[in-house]
């Protein structure tokens, strides 16, 4: 039992986790989702009303625009006065520490301001008029009120208004009623100086330096304060009185007939009617009447990724963590919509959607990257306050996006697709807005803002890359370069070991990658594959032709079996170095099938001919498999094959190459080779054609140069 059990789940296990994961990606898309009701009409302003007369429905409120709120906002916001509290403890607090610090200033600037000391007016000396003057202004300066501005006030000017509150009570008072603190002191400076009366000019300079080595200013402190917290509540108070309607409209009354355009005021009532529609669909009648609908439109739109992916990109339908990938970005995309829904304050076009695209055509193809992309959009066109001019912006981008980097291998591409998102969304956004508004002064340049924020956000998309490449064990195209450079440890160690099956590896990767370019592989992935095919000659390189010097050939003392076994080993040797080595299981496929389920021919046959009478077991003699599965594996099989056999001819001639293209390639049909790899016989045909043409550029005839005659 427990044996059948563990069958069956290795059996289903696949087809289980897949129908779960939709299942859960379904759960999710449709929680995230505003459960507010739709409005049925979908309508521009600036363009007819597409739809029957529309009366309307209930009583509903006219609500003020965006605009008109804020410009209401603004308003109570330029005529607010800021609160202010008298601090009567100011002065008692400054002034007892001035007489107290004053007269021990007497006793040390005695001798350096000996005529203030020794002079008297009226009996006085004239430090004690001082003293006297200076306390005199300060309760005067105190009085009136010494002010400190915060930041944001100053620089009014002085008619500028504000509330002060003594006690209990706020009155209004002009800030040119209050002294600064420098004022002050100015004040008190100077009104000291004039009631001196008349001094001769020693005794005036004199007092001015005595005033300031006093150091007046530290006793001058603001008592009228700013209250922040009382003004902070006086300016949510009224902002919060602001009322968000202008008007009502009647049931029964019509709001708009058919072909009638949609100006400004009949699209403030539409989106009036809207907002209070959807809000009663939301109610808690209507609410699971809502999540019904919702549920089905979600799972239909998965069902469509769900079949796309299993009559398209079986490879993907059948790769679990590639089904995965898929499901968490489009979560990712609705999470993110839902998220910056929530802040009403944000809008939604700093997403940057195209960073989909991008990342599923670095991994996959554009046909998926551009179908994902627009299920996406189409889910998250829900969260949009305007759901036509979302998708009709976001298409073009996401098409844009996955023509500007259709193969990334630099950074500075990533930056290019961002400059060019940036201005697909600013000219569709513009041409769009003069159409509705036929007035280039309505265009709102705050979208282009949004718009450079949603540009620059592209650019993550690079340390992604990087990310899900390595959690969903992706092969990027950054990657795929970085294996191809003949810098990389391994092929530095074939460049050593086997410097023959080095240089092979070389031919291999540029025949197979110009064949790629022509029938639409990935050249990349091929370059890179056929780099690594053979690294597993490394482990005995002498038993290889290449590798081997003239007149040395190892092979010579062993039996055809053992030899076959050598050469067939370096597969499994191979793929063995290879994870060592941590390559991708992509790169792994080359090695594993570059051979397929062929034979070793020499082998075999020279074993079939000394032992005609012996019955053969041709799996001695046959390579592990399996045979290649994608259409790269498919071409570097060809590739190989034909520029290890190419070495043999006698004559490069026209005939000689197409005669070894053809029965080589004929002979891998023969023997099923790509039965598995999904491959047609026009791109098998294709590829015989560029395969031809490379093999006689490189072993094109070259002229004889004529030697010079001996002169008689």
């Amino acid at each position: 039992m427990k044996d059948w059990f563990s069958k069956s789940w290795k059996k289903y296990y696949t087809t289980t986790y897949r129908v779960l994961a939709f299942i859960v990606a379904i759960a999710v898309v449709t929680y995230l989702l505003p459960k507010t009701g739709k409005f049925r009409y979908e309508y521009t302003k600036g363009r007819p009303w597409m739809h029957n007369t529309l009366i309307a429905p209930f009583d509903f409120p006219i609500y003020k625009s965006i605009e008109e709120l804020s410009n209401e906002k603004d308003s109570i916001l330029n005529s607010f006065r800021p609160y202010f509290v008298l601090d009567t403890t100011i002065q008692q607090q400054q002034v007892v520490p001035f007489i107290e610090t004053y007269n021990q200033t007497l006793v040390d600037l005695q001798s350096k301001y000996h005529k203030l000391f020794r002079k008297k007016i009226n009996k006085k000396y004239y430090t004690e008029i001082i003293r006297e003057d200076i306390l005199e202004n300060l309760r005067q300066a105190y009085q009136q009120g010494i002010i400190s501005l915060p930041e944001q006030y100053l620089n009014v000017p002085p008619t500028f208004e504000l509330y002060l509150i003594k006690g209990n009570i706020a009155e209004p008072y002009g800030l040119s009623e209050f002294s600064t603190q420098k004022a002050a002191y100015q004040t008190i400076m100077i009104n000291t100086l004039n009631n001196l009366g008349m001094m001769n000019n020693a005794i005036f300079s004199e007092t001015q330096a005595f005033l300031s080595d006093i150091q007046l200013n530290r006793y001058i402190h603001s008592n009228i304060i700013f209250d922040k917290e009382r003004t902070e509540v006086e300016k949510q108070n009224l902002l919060k009185n602001i009322s968000l309607t202008g008007g009502k409209v009647i049931s029964g009354q019509r709001i708009i007939d058919t072909g009638e355009i949609i100006d400004g005021k009949t699209a403030k009532i539409l989106d009036s009617l809207k907002r209070v529609y959807e809000e009663r669909l939301g109610s808690t009648t209507g609410y699971y009447l809502i999540l019904v609908a919702q549920t089905l439109i979600i799972t239909l739109f998965f069902i469509i990724i769900y079949l796309f992916l299993f009559y398209f990109r079986v490879d993907v339908y059948h790769n679990l963590l590639s089904v995965s990938f898929i499901l968490m970005m489009v979560l990712l995309m609705a999470a993110l919509a839902s998220g910056i829904h929530s802040f009403s304050k944000l809008p939604l076009f700093i997403i940057p959607f195209a960073i989909l695209p991008i990342i599923v055509r670095i991994f996959f193809d554009s046909r998926l990257a551009l179908f994902l992309y627009i299920i996406t959009i189409l889910i998250s066109a829900f969260f949009a306050s305007n759901s036509f001019l979302f998708v009709l912006l976001q298409i073009p981008v996401g098409i844009v996006a996955i023509f500007s980097l259709f193969h990334m291998v630099r950074r500075s591409q990533l930056v290019r697709a961002a400059l060019f998102i940036f201005l697909t969304y600013s000219l569709f956004y513009a041409g769009i807005s003069l159409w509705q508004e036929g007035d280039i002064l309505k265009i709102d340049p705050r979208l282009f803002g949004q718009f450079a924020i949603n540009a620059a956000l592209i650019l993550l998309a690079y340390p992604l890359i990087d990310i899900f490449e390595r959690t969903f064990r992706f092969l990027s195209d950054v990657t795929l370069m970085e294996l191809s450079d003949t810098n990389h440890p391994l092929l530095r160690m074939l460049a050593e070991k086997a410097p023959g099956t080095f240089q092979h590896s070389i031919q291999v990767a540029n025949l197979a990658q110009e064949v790629a370019y022509k029938i639409g592989a990935n050249p990349m992935l091929v370059r890179a594959g056929a780099m690594y095919h053979d690294i597993g000659k490394t482990v005995s390189p002498i038993y290889f032709t290449e590798n081997q010097a003239a007149g040395l050939n190892p092979h010579a003392n062993l039996d055809f079996e053992e030899s076959a076994k050598i050469i067939i080993d370096h597969i499994e040797n191979g793929v063995k170095l290879a994870r060592k080595e941590k390559l991708p299981e992509k790169i792994i496929d080359f090695i594993r099938t570059h051979q397929g389920t062929t034979k070793t021919k020499f082998f075999y046959n020279s074993f079939v001919n000394k032992n005609p009478d012996k019955e053969v077991d041709p799996t001695i003699f046959t390579y592990p498999g399996p045979t290649p599965f994608t259409k790269e594996t498919a071409i570097v099989m060809m590739a190989d094959a034909i520029e290890a056999t190419s070495k043999s001819l006698k004559n490069y001639t026209d005939s000689e190459i197409d005669n070894l293209v053809e029965n080589i390639i004929n002979n891998e049909l023969k023997e099923e080779q790509f039965r598995n790899a999904p491959i047609t016989f026009k791109e098998i045909t294709q590829a015989k054609e560029v395969l031809k043409l490379k093999l006689k550029n490189i072993y094109h005839a070259r002229i004889e140069y004529p030697s010079i005659n001996k002169r008689s």
